[in-house]
C-alpha cells in the first residue's frame, strides 16, 4: 500500500550524548567513541522527552555512542548503516581550528567538504543520499505512528535539510546539540520542524 502524502506519525531525531571528541569539537566520523559520564546522563534524561511518543519503528546508527544513548533512553532500535556520521576521511579527529590553519581559509564541511585519509571520505551529497534512504524507509511506518532515529550530529542536520525538501547544504544552518531530541512531521502536504534541539533537563544532586 503507498503510504498517504502526509503521514500523521512524528519523526523524532535523537542525537547521541557527549563523547571526548564531541565535547572537544574534534571530527568524530567513522571512530567508534564511547560516551562520556555526561553523554550517558544526557542520554538517560532524553528518555523523559520521549514519553508521548508511541514509536513502531526505531533506527540507529551502528556506532557505540548512538547505540548506548538509544538504549539509555529507553529505546530498542534496529540497527542501520544509513545513519552512520558523515565520513570525514583525512579531517577524522581534527577540530575545525585546525583544518582551517592546515588549509589556510575559512573551511566548513558543507561548502568545502573533506579530504581522503584511512577512509575515503564523503560529499554531501552523498550524505544526503543516505538520508534520503533513511526518509524512504520510514515513510509507510509514519503512516503507522511514531518513528525514532538515533544518531549523529552533521547526518541528522543533512536528514532535516532533505526531509524539508531542501538542498543539503541547508544542514550548516541547523544546530543540534549532543543529546538533544527534534521533532519533525507533516502539516497538511508539508513537511515541517515540529520542536528542534530540546535538551534534557539532568537531575541536579
Amino acid at each position: 500500500m503507498t503510504p498517504p502524502t502526509s503521514p500523521s506519525g512524528h519523526l523524532v531525531l535523537l542525537r547521541h550524548g557527549e563523547t571526548e571528541w564531541s565535547k572537544s569539537g574534534q571530527h568524530t566520523g567513522r571512530t567508534d567513541l564511547p560516551l562520556t559520564e555526561h553523554g550517558e546522563e544526557l542520554a538517560r534524561a532524553a528518555g523523559a522527552l520521549l514519553h508521548d511518543f508511541t514509536f513502531v519503528e526505531t533506527l540507529s546508527s551502528p556506532l557505540q555512542r548512538a547505540r548506548r544513548t538509544a538504549e539509555l533512553a529507553g529505546l530498542h532500535p534496529e540497527v542501520d548503516e544509513d545513519l552512520l556520521e558523515w565520513d570525514y576521511g583525512g579531517y577524522e579527529g581534527l577540530t575545525t581550528a585546525q583544518i582551517r590553519e592546515r588549509l589556510g581559509h575559512e573551511w566548513t564541511v558543507f561548502a568545502d567538504g573533506v579530504v581522503p585519509g584511512e577512509t575515503p571520505g564523503e560529499t554531501v551529497e552523498e550524505v544526503a543520499a543516505r538520508a534520503s534512504r533513511v526518509l524512504a524507509r520510514i515513510m509507510p511506518a509514519l503512516a503507522e505512528g511514531d518513528v525514532a532515529l538515533v544518531g549523529h550530529g552533521h547526518c541528522l542536520r543533512v536528514l532535516t535539510a532533505t526531509w524539508l525538501r531542501q538542498e543539503p547544504r541547508m544542514g550548516a544552518q541547523i544546530i543540534l546539540d549532543a543529546g538533544s531530541v527534534s521533532v519533525l512531521q507533516y502539516e497538511r502536504e508539508q513537511p515541517c520542524i515540529r520542536t528542534w534541539n530540546r535538551l534534557p533537563v539532568l537531575p541536579t544532586d
